[in-house]
C-alpha cells in the first residue's frame, strides 16, 4: 500500500501544477487495498466531492496499472484527518462545527492590506520563476514577449493578458515573472498570486463567515492579480460573480489582471458569457508545447542547475521521445539523475534508456498512426478509411494532411513509413503536407488551435 502510494503521489505530483498537488492529493490517505477495492481518506467533504470528480478516473488507472488489476476507488471522509492538519490561524469561528471551514484555507484574508507581513510574501510569488530562467523557443516567444511588455507597462499593456495551453508548457513560470519583475520594480506594488482553486476556497470562506467585505476589499485593492487555471471556474456561479466585481473595479481602477488557463476562453465550460467576453477584451495567447530544439535546450539548462552535464545526444534523444510538455522533460531528468547514481553509471543513451523504459513504453503505446488517424477523422467528422483512400476534396485532404502532420510530430515513424500508412503514398507527399501544416500553423490561430486541441486529446 505504502508502495503505491508513493508511486501514485509522484505521478500526480508531476501531473498537476504545485498549488493542486497541495490542496488536493497531499491531505489524501490511502487507508487499505482489499480484494480489488481501494479506500482513499478526505480530511473533509469540500476535498473529497472535488477530489472525486476531478482526479478519481486517474487514481483508478494508476491503481490498476499498479495492481495489474480492475480497481474499485472508494473515497471515504476521516474528520480526523482534518482536525490533525488544521493549523490554529485556520479554525473556525466560535459556534461553527469543525467540517464548517475546509482545513487548508489560507490565512484570513488581511481587513488592512498594509499589514506587517513583506510585500513579496503576501503576494505568493515564487523568486525562482523569472524571465531570465524562463527557456524560450518559437512555441512561446509571443507569450514571452507579451508578458515582458505587460510587466514593463502594467495596466496598460494587454490587460487583462489570457494565457492558455495544456499543463507543464510555462504559464505558470511566465506569470510569475511577470510579479518578479514588477516588484523588482516597484517593491510596494501590491500583487497576489492565486491558483484559481484557492480563489474558490476564499470564496466559500468568506460565504461562510459572512466576510465578503473583507474579500472585496482585499482584491479590489490590488494592484496586480495573478490566477492561474480560471478554468476551474467553470460551474462555479457564486465565485464568477465575485470574480467579475474584482475584474470589473481593477480594470476601471487601470490595474492589471493576469489569467492563465488550459484551453481557449470561449472553449471553458460553464463560464459566464460575460466573463469571457472580459477575457477576450485584452491579448489572449497560446503557449504551445515546446518544439525539438527548445526541449533539448530546457534539457541542457535544467541539467546544468542540477550541476551535471548532459551530451548533445542525450539531450536529443530524451527530448525526440518526450514530446508533451516541460514539466514531463523535468521529471524524466530527475529519473535519469537518480538511477544514474543509484547505479553509479555515467549518463548515456543506453542509460537513458533503462531509466526511463516504463516511460518510454508508455509513449509508444499511447500514440500511434492508427489512433492520429481515427482521432483526426472524428474531429472532422470524415471516415477513417478517407485517411486512406485517393479522394481528394478539401474536407477530406486537409484533414489527412493534418494527421501526416500530426503523425510525424508525435511518433517516430519516418516519412516513408508514414506514406505507407496513409494509402501507399509516396514520402514526398508527406513531406509536403508536414510543411504546408506547418505554415498555416504559423500564419493562422484558428489552424494552431485546432491543432493544439488534437494534440492534447490524443497526449490526454
Amino acid at each position: 500500500m505504502e508502495n503505491f502510494w508513493q508511486t501514485c503521489s509522484a505521478q500526480l505530483e508531476r501531473e498537476l501544477t504545485p498549488q493542486q498537488y497541495s490542496a488536493w492529493i497531499k491531505p489524501l490517505t490511502p487507508l487499505d487495498y482489499e480484494e480489488g477495492t481501494l479506500r482513499i481518506a478526505a480530511p473533509n467533504r469540500f476535498k473529497l466531492d472535488w477530489v472525486k470528480t476531478q482526479f478519481a478516473g486517474r487514481i483508478t488507472t494508476l491503481a490498476a496499472e499498479f495492481w495489474e488489476e480492475p480497481v474499485n476507488v472508494q473515497f471515504v471522509l476521516d474528520p480526523r484527518l482534518a482536525a490533525a492538519r488544521r493549523p490554529v490561524a485556520a479554525s473556525a469561528p466560535a459556534g461553527a462545527q469543525a467540517d464548517d471551514v475546509p482545513s487548508n484555507v489560507l490565512e484570513p484574508i488581511p481587513s488592512n492590506p498594509a499589514e506587517a507581513t513583506p510585500r513579496r510574501d503576501q503576494s505568493r510569488i515564487n523568486t525562482a520563476l523569472t524571465f531570465e530562467s524562463f527557456v524560450t523557443g518559437k512555441a512561446n516567444q509571443l507569450a514571452r514577449a507579451a508578458a515582458i511588455q505587460v510587466a514593463n507597462n502594467p495596466g496598460s499593456s494587454y490587460n487583462p493578458l489570457f494565457l492558455y495551453g495544456g499543463v507543464g508548457l510555462g504559464k505558470t513560470h511566465l506569470i510569475h515573472a511577470i510579479g518578479n519583475q514588477v516588484l523588482a520594480d516597484n517593491p510596494d506594488t501590491k500583487i497576489r498570486y492565486i491558483h484559481a482553486e484557492q480563489y474558490v476556497r476564499d470564496v466559500v470562506t468568506a460565504y461562510q463567515r459572512k466576510g465578503f467585505d473583507d474579500f472585496k476589499r482585499y482584491y479590489h485593492s490590488l494592484d496586480l492579480l495573478l490566477i492561474d487555471d480560471i478554468q476551474f471556474f467553470g460551474g462555479k456561479s457564486r465565485t464568477q460573480e465575485e470574480f467579475f466585481y474584482a475584474f470589473e473595479a481593477l480594470i476601471a481602477a487601470k490595474k492589471q489582471i493576469i489569467i492563465t488557463s488550459d484551453t481557449y476562453p470561449k472553449e471553458i465550460t460553464g463560464m459566464d458569457d460575460r466573463l469571457i467576453s472580459r477575457f477576450d477584451s485584452g491579448l489572449t495567447v497560446a503557449v504551445e508545447p515546446p518544439e525539438l530544439e527548445m526541449r533539448v535546450a530546457i534539457l541542457l539548462k535544467k541539467a546544468v542547475q542540477e550541476g551535471v552535464t548532459f551530451s548533445d545526444d542525450v539531450a536529443f534523444f530524451v527530448a525526440k521521445h518526450l514530446r508533451s510538455n516541460v514539466r514531463e522533460l523535468e521529471g524524466a531528468l530527475r529519473k535519469i539523475l537518480a538511477y544514474s547514481r543509484f547505479h553509479g553509471k555515467d549518463i548515456t543513451i543506453e542509460v537513458v534508456k533503462d531509466a526511463l523504459k516504463d516511460l518510454l513504453s508508455v509513449q509508444n503505446r499511447q500514440i500511434s498512426v492508427e489512433n492520429i488517424q481515427k482521432t483526426v477523422a472524428d474531429f472532422f467528422n470524415i471516415k477513417v478509411a478517407d485517411m486512406y483512400s485517393k479522394k481528394r476534396p478539401a474536407n477530406i485532404a486537409r484533414p489527412r494532411q493534418i494527421a501526416m502532420y500530426l503523425a510525424k510530430e508525435l511518433t517516430q515513424k519516418s516519412l516513408p513509413e508514414i506514406g505507407e500508412l496513409f494509402g501507399g503514398r509516396d514520402h514526398t507527399t508527406v513531406l509536403h503536407a508536414v510543411r504546408k501544416i506547418a505554415a498555416d500553423r504559423g500564419k493562422s490561430p484558428e489552424c494552431n488551435h485546432e491543432l493544439h486541441v488534437l494534440e492534447q486529446t490524443l497526449k490526454g
